[in-house]
């Protein structure tokens, strides 16, 4: 029964499988209920007390593969945004480039001087059109929401910033509850999450412009994905287009043959 079986979490604690909490990612990576099915009906039999959240990722990966390989590559990507944390820096670093795709200047962790406060920004965007601002909530577990006293405390931050000038350029991963989409709009505020708006969502983002995270790289280890990250290089991309990257950071020792090839069949 996998109400007895006990699996453990990347920060350590345990706790009862859930075949829901797996069902509730298949479905929003893009896999149809039939293959989401399959993919339980596999893995349940090889479950057992002790498995990793690790080693039942890796499990429906592998079976989710053999039947869409576009899907199974959804379903890696938003685990490997998931592996941007534990700290919310290399997760903003990774929304400033989606930004920057999109043609804005962009930084990072600003303090920003309001009406009354001074307010910390995870990243101001800008071109010679817009000056956007960005509340960045980053959530490395699945089905954890930014709720409405999340829209609440953006909506006073952004009210005060409304009362400065601000001279960028001369001139918000996550999902969300219903009551928080609801108050955003309400208030003219921009949400974007993993899968919300219909358009325009992190997700379609991601993949329109093909910025898939270090974090999703099987050729490197957690460590060496650490390592780079803490550095400021978020994106495959990044390695593309300088590979020796991989060995100023991770030592000229480092074959970085198979990272590479990696990189290239995404």
């Amino acid at each position: 029964m996998t109400d007895q079986i006990t699996i453990v979490k990347a920060s350590g604690l345990r706790e009862t499988f859930d075949p829901e909490k797996l069902r509730f990612s298949l479905l929003h990576s893009g896999a149809s209920a039939e293959a989401t099915e399959e993919v339980i009906k596999h893995l349940v039999p090889a479950l057992h007390s002790g498995m990793t959240t690790h080693d039942i990722y890796r499990h429906a990966f592998d079976t989710l593969a053999k039947m869409s390989k576009p899907v199974a590559r959804s379903y890696s990507l938003r685990r490997a945004v998931m592996q941007l944390g534990p700290s919310g820096f290399p997760f903003e670093d990774f929304v400033a480039e989606i930004l920057r795709a999109k043609g804005f200047e962009c930084l990072t962790r600003q303090t920003v001087l309001g009406g009354c406060i001074p307010h910390e920004v995870d990243v101001v965007a800008y071109n010679d059109r817009k000056l956007v601002m960005i509340e960045a909530k980053f959530h490395n577990e699945l089905g954890v929401k930014s709720d409405v006293k999340v829209a609440l405390y953006v909506k006073a931050r952004f009210d005060d910033l409304a009362d400065n000038v601000f001279a960028y350029g001369g001139h918000t991963n996550t999902k969300f509850s219903s009551t928080a989409i609801h108050y955003a709009e309400c208030k003219s505020m921009t949400l974007i999450g993993w899968n919300y708006p219909e358009r325009g969502s992190l997700q379609q983002m991601i993949e329109e412009e093909k910025l898939h995270p270090l974090t999703c790289l099987t050729t490197l280890s957690e460590a060496e994905k650490r390592t780079m990250l803490t550095a400021g290089v978020v994106l495959c991309s990044n390695v593309k287009a300088k590979p020796e990257l991989l060995t100023s950071l991770l030592g000229q020792s480092f074959n970085a043959t198979k990272v590479l090839a990696e990189i290239n069949e995404l």
